[in-house]
């Protein structure tokens, strides 16, 4: 969606590391300036007028004006960003020209609307899959997002990107069988079975028998065997 934002750019004559550093150190950082089949330019901009876009209601989807100093001023969108891991902060942006008589393609955000019936009444639960689909349409049609009503869903019953309402030049790009929402049914029933059916089956195993234990030493001798050898014994005293 294009907004009434002008965001100011200083040309950046040289490259490197530390001219980055340079340019973070003044309060700026370091961007890059390319498409409509012009050659990129390096310039620097405020982060701070970056991220106030990037956390706008229309983020990366947003068309802005840049006005690069003693140059020219023509719209772009932010197609990328460097963050520093550690601080957060914003290091680097890359800005894409935008022809506004040209269709582009985004990715817009999806909101459900509404209870389901199927949760209201049945007890089921919903469950969103998509969050965002992707569309092509002129740069001033981008929508901020979709609104899908689940009202009317019922267990088994889903919203799919088909039914997600387009306007003007809007075109759909995402598979038209991607699932946005569904209701289902609660598994509490279903898991609780599988663990009753566990105690039967103790109940009716067999308890192992002990292991014979084997002990050290000579073997007890019992039987004929001993009796004779106590008979030898006598003849010999």
């Amino acid at each position: 969606m294009r907004k009434e934002i002008t965001v100011i750019a200083e040309v950046r004559d040289t490259r490197g590391k530390n001219e980055a550093r340079r340019t973070r150190r003044a309060g700026q950082i370091p961007a890059v300036v390319y498409g409509a089949f012009q050659d990129p330019i390096s310039v620097a901009v405020n982060p701070r007028e970056i991220l106030k876009i990037v956390h706008s209601k229309t983020g990366y989807n947003t068309i802005f004006n840049l006005k690069i100093a003693e140059g020219e001023t023509t719209p772009v969108m932010i197609v990328d960003q460097q963050v520093d891991p550690i601080k957060g902060t914003l290091l680097h942006a890359d800005l894409k020209r935008i022809d506004l008589a040209k269709r582009i393609r985004v990715s817009v955000p999806v909101h459900t609307t509404g209870e389901p019936h199927g949760v209201k009444v049945q007890g089921g639960l919903l469950e969103v899959i998509t969050r965002a689909i992707e569309i092509e349409c002129l740069p001033d049609e981008i929508p901020e997002g979709f609104i899908v009503d689940v009202t009317d869903l019922m267990i088994g019953q889903s919203r799919r990107a088909s039914e997600v309402a387009l306007s003007g030049s809007m075109r759909l790009v995402s598979s038209p069988e991607s699932v946005i929402a569904h209701a289902v049914a609660l598994r509490a029933e279903e898991v609780a079975a599988p663990a009753e059916a566990v105690a039967p089956a103790a109940e009716g195993a067999a308890t192992p028998a002990e292991p014979e234990v084997i002990k050290k030493g000579k073997k007890e001798e019992e039987g004929p065997a001993a009796d004779e050898k106590e008979k030898d014994k006598g003849k010999k005293k």
